[in-house]
């Protein structure tokens, strides 16, 4: 039996001759016999709570920063009115951190034979899932002197995607490889091109376009142009290890690297192209492969939703051997990690060689702009430190970016809201090069 305040306070003024006898509420009702008959009334009188009957519908998904309406039925068999108070209780990051109000509180109430319904809103701040934790449930009598207290499983999933922010630049992206795909064809041929048509030459044009046999054909010098392939593979590989679990800003790398992911995702599947999915640190994290064009985007963002950075150091060849077996043609294999130097040179570069010989390469990685802000820094003895050790991690990333390049590699070094552009550009760069 649990008893509340309002029992309390009746105790209190009803007993207060014998207060000195009894300090106690409890024992003051001890010695006022209404009170307490009143009380076993009312306890009696409270809906049971152990045969109501709970059922959930709803969002089984929602984008990080969304909201989640989680509707919860509930039903009294019994012959009793239920007056309740219900705590339908999730994981505490299914709440923003800034609310003012517990959001999992209900009241409610539900005649004798009904059912009543209450839907509890959820605005998670993490990624993952969130499952529904314990219902408990509160029921008072009718004079509010006691109740019944008791709980329910009613077992619920909410997985939280991605936020997918930089969805913003697909329209733009796709208007340039409209122009890319149609009016804009390139003029050099390269691995990743196809003959499109001839038209007549035009001063800077390049003379290893030219079609002499349709020139002499033709009273004017005819000049062959090319269209990016089609149907090419993209590879996208998650670095999933501990320098990924580093915070720029309020934004972990591994969520800024998944934004560029998704972006360069939907941009390449628009184009034409097969994108799989791998996220590695030690085994394998997550895997998307063999999706059609329309699959891939909702694959991908169900894959990466439980994604969570390991604090281990990432197996390089293991990856590698990942990739090979992913990618046994040439494709475009797009690494989102760190540009650290310990990392790069001890697991990265080793096996730099075995990958550029088979596959075209673009490393993206996740640049800190307060670091730009700390170079910057004059006017104290402490500014100037900090400038200095700014300074040395520019030259760092500099210095592995330019190694990396060295081998053939296209790197993009970007901040947490540039790297999604940034990397669509590239992978458009390539295309148009005919490097795919």
């Amino acid at each position: 039996m649990a008893l509340t305040g309002r029992t309390a306070l009746l105790a209190a003024l009803g007993a207060l001759p014998v207060g000195i006898l009894a300090p106690s509420w409890a024992g003051m009702l001890a010695v006022n016999a209404p009170l307490s008959v009143a009380i076993l009334c009312d306890y009696a009188l409270a809906a049971p709570v152990r045969k109501l009957q709970f059922t959930r519908t709803g969002d089984t998904s929602v984008r990080l920063g969304d909201t989640a309406e989680i509707e919860l039925t509930v039903s009294n068999p019994s012959r009793r009115r239920l007056r309740a108070q219900l705590r339908d209780a999730w994981p505490p990051s299914s709440w923003p951190s800034d609310a003012k109000e517990d959001l999992s509180r209900h009241r409610l109430t539900v005649p004798a034979g009904e059912r009543r319904s209450l839907t509890t809103l959820l605005r998670p701040s993490r990624r993952g899932d969130r499952r529904a934790q314990r219902i408990t449930v509160r029921s008072f009598g009718p004079l509010g002197l006691a109740a019944r207290q008791g709980h329910h499983e009613v077992p619920w999933t909410v997985r939280v995607m991605p936020p997918f922010t930089s969805r913003k630049h697909l329209p733009s992206r796709l208007a340039r490889l409209r122009e890319l795909d149609g009016g804009s064809s390139v003029l050099t041929r390269g691995e990743g091109t196809e003959f499109d048509s001839l038209r007549e030459y035009l001063p800077g044009d390049d003379t290893r376009s030219i079609d002499w046999r349709a020139t002499a054909r033709q009273s004017s010098v005819a000049i062959r142009t090319w269209r990016p392939e089609r149907d090419r593979h993209i590879l996208i590989v998650l670095d999933t290890g501990r320098t990924s679990a580093g915070r720029v800003g309020d934004v972990p790398r591994l969520d800024a690297a998944m934004d560029a992911a998704l972006l360069l995702a939907a941009l390449a599947s628009r184009a034409g192209d097969r994108v799989d999915l791998l996220a590695y640190d030690r085994r394998l994290r997550a895997q998307v492969r063999g999706r059609t064009a329309s699959e891939v985007l909702p694959a991908m963002v169900d894959a990466l939703a439980p994604l969570e950075p390991e604090l281990v150091e990432t197996d390089a060849r293991g990856l590698a051997s990942h990739v090979i077996a992913d990618a046994p043609r040439r494709s475009l294999i797009v690494l989102l990690t760190g540009l650290d130097a310990a990392p790069i040179e001890e697991g990265i570069l080793p096996v730099l060689p075995q990958l550029a010989q088979r596959h075209t390469v673009l490393v993206a990685s996740v640049a800190d702009p307060h670091v730009t802000r700390m170079a910057s820094t004059r006017g104290t003895i402490d500014g100037i430190y900090e400038a200095a050790a700014a300074t040395q991690a520019q030259f760092q990333r500099a210095r592995i970016a330019d190694q990396l390049r060295r081998h053939g590699v296209t790197v993009v070094d970007a901040t947490p809201e540039d790297l999604a552009p940034a990397l669509a550009d590239a992978y458009l760069s390539l295309k148009a090069a005919g490097r795919l």
